[in-house]
């Protein structure tokens, strides 16, 4: 078995180049072999990418969240353009809404989101979408902008109705460690209604730890137990979870299995 984590902030998990190798070598330990970094801001961006640039296993999304939208950086869509550019790039994200934490206004936030739905279409990338209390607006918006190679909606959290209406689209459900939790009855009732060739896992590290690591900072290492909470809801047996899991996750990025 093998897996891939779609959605790390491992720049948040540990700071120093090092350390954050350990954290991939860990993680190749328990069989994640290959892990999607992600960064909020295009400053973050360029520094965890230096820092995992040889690894191998890692690849990387460039784009600007929505917790950026007051000051997504000077140039900064010149800036996403020569970033996606490089080895290892191969979706623009995390872009989004996010109404709960209220980042600047909801204009600016949905001019910032479209923005950068319409360079993904031109750069030809798929797009790793954040949504949080916002989910009419991202859904209205995605029907109208997602770019062709689709999308993924991140640590997926709205329920199965929402589910039955986002999958009409080309977009992708991932679900993080939160699944694992007894009282996330919206996603444990929207996953047996999607297609489980659009299902994807993520550790969100350092976010959204899985049950058995409460308490604990959540790093790539852990994804597993997702996985295997997800073969349980589907009756599926691990191995084939798992490598159906993989060639999703593959199949989304552009990358060989």
């Amino acid at each position: 078995m093998q897996y891939f984590d779609t959605h790390a902030h491992l720049g948040l998990i540990v700071d120093d180049p090092i350390e954050q190798l350990i954290v991939i070598q860990a993680a190749r330990q328990v069989s994640v072999n290959r892990v999607l970094s992600i960064c909020n801001s295009l400053h973050d961006f360029a520094r965890v990418y230096e820092n995992l640039k040889s690894t191998g296993n890692v690849y990387h999304a460039v784009g600007v969240s929505p917790s950026e939208v007051k000051n997504p950086g000077r140039n900064w869509i010149q800036s996403i353009e020569q970033y996606a550019q490089l080895p290892g790039v191969v979706a623009i994200g995390e872009i989004g809404l996010d109404y709960y934490r209220k980042f600047g206004d909801k204009k600016s936030q949905i001019e910032l989101f479209i923005s950068q739905l319409d360079l993904a279409a031109k750069l030809n990338l798929p797009v790793v979408i954040h949504n949080r209390d916002a989910g009419h607006d991202v859904l209205e918006i995605l029907r109208d902008r997602l770019p062709p190679k689709g999308g993924v909606m991140h640590c997926y959290s709205e329920d199965a109705a929402y589910a039955r209406e986002a999958v009409e689209l080309n977009l992708y459900f991932s679900f993080a460690g939160n699944l694992t939790y007894k009282n996330a009855r919206n996603l444990h009732e929207t996953v047996p209604v999607l297609p489980v060739d659009r299902i994807l896992i993520e550790s969100e590290s350092p976010f959204m730890v899985p049950t058995s690591q409460k308490g604990k900072r959540n790093m790539p290492k852990y994804l597993p137990e997702t996985a295997m909470c997800l073969a349980r809801m589907l009756g599926m047996e691990p191995e084939a979870m798992a490598a159906q899991l993989w060639e999703n996750s593959n199949r989304f990025f552009g990358l060989p299995n």
